[in-house]
């Protein structure tokens, strides 16, 4: 997987992408993410990115021709990229949506800042708009590393393990994970459930997805509509959110 990100703010990538398993990702060449200034596509002195927009109103707007020339610059090297603008008016970025997109071989991802994007961007190079929640963020860096961070661990070889991503929640059938414990036994009068050292690993399975099924009911029920359940796990499921709701 190849990323490109498109930004005026590149000095916020530089810690992120060399730490923990996207650091080592990129060091091993399962991934590659190129960060591009988008100043380097003006064409004035003063690399100018940003301008007041028309019809008044309080702060900037990013202006379209350096952002449009970055993407076509990128997209003559790989024409099939597929280009995404972070963006609080685009679609939630759920497990899903994270799935779809580490399927391809590469993303170009556009950094909204300011008051927005000049709309003719989003109408000329972008196939995707992604939002990570409903709420403002100064830019979209954090949004755009939180791309990567997700569809990273879902490229072959990144995590290790290769059922470790599959396990994680939202991936086990739309549910939240399981609790999960190590040493030691016993802490502070908490001790790890005694079927998870049992070395019975048909019920180790059961049990955590007994629990998986009672925190997403307590947690996320909104999760359940779409999970996959036996009628006797949608049975837990409805008790749990009854006693929840008394």
């Amino acid at each position: 997987m190849i990323y490109d990100v498109l930004t005026t703010f590149p000095e916020l990538f530089e810690g992120p992408l060399r730490s923990s398993i996207t650091g080592r990702a990129i060091e091993c060449g399962l991934i590659r993410c190129r960060v591009h200034n988008i100043r380097d596509w003006t064409d004035d002195r003063h690399r100018t990115t940003d301008d007041c927009p028309f019809g008044g109103g309080a702060g900037m707007v990013m202006k379209a021709e350096p952002v449009i020339r970055a993407v076509e610059e990128l997209q003559r090297e790989e024409p099939r990229a597929h280009v995404v603008l972070t963006s609080p008016q685009g679609e939630l970025l759920r497990h899903e949506l994270v799935a779809e997109l580490a399927q391809e071989s590469r993303l170009i991802i556009i950094c909204g800042h300011y008051e927005g994007v000049d709309e003719r961007v989003r109408e000329l190079v972008v196939d995707r708009e992604v939002s990570i929640g409903d709420y403002v963020l100064t830019g979209g860096e954090l949004p755009a590393l939180t791309i990567i961070d997700a569809t990273s661990r879902l490229v072959p070889g990144v995590l290790g393990a290769a059922e470790s991503a599959q396990a994680d929640s939202f991936a086990w059938d739309g549910l939240l994970d399981c609790p999960h414990y190590t040493r030691p036994r016993e802490l502070r009068g908490l001790e790890a459930p005694a079927v998870l050292l049992s070395g019975n690993h048909a019920e180790i399975a059961r049990w955590r997805r007994e629990q998986a099924v009672r925190r997403t009911a307590k947690r996320r029920p909104d999760l359940l509509n779409g999970a996959t359940l036996t009628e006797a796990e949608r049975a837990l499921a409805e008790s749990v959110a009854r006693q929840e709701q008394q």
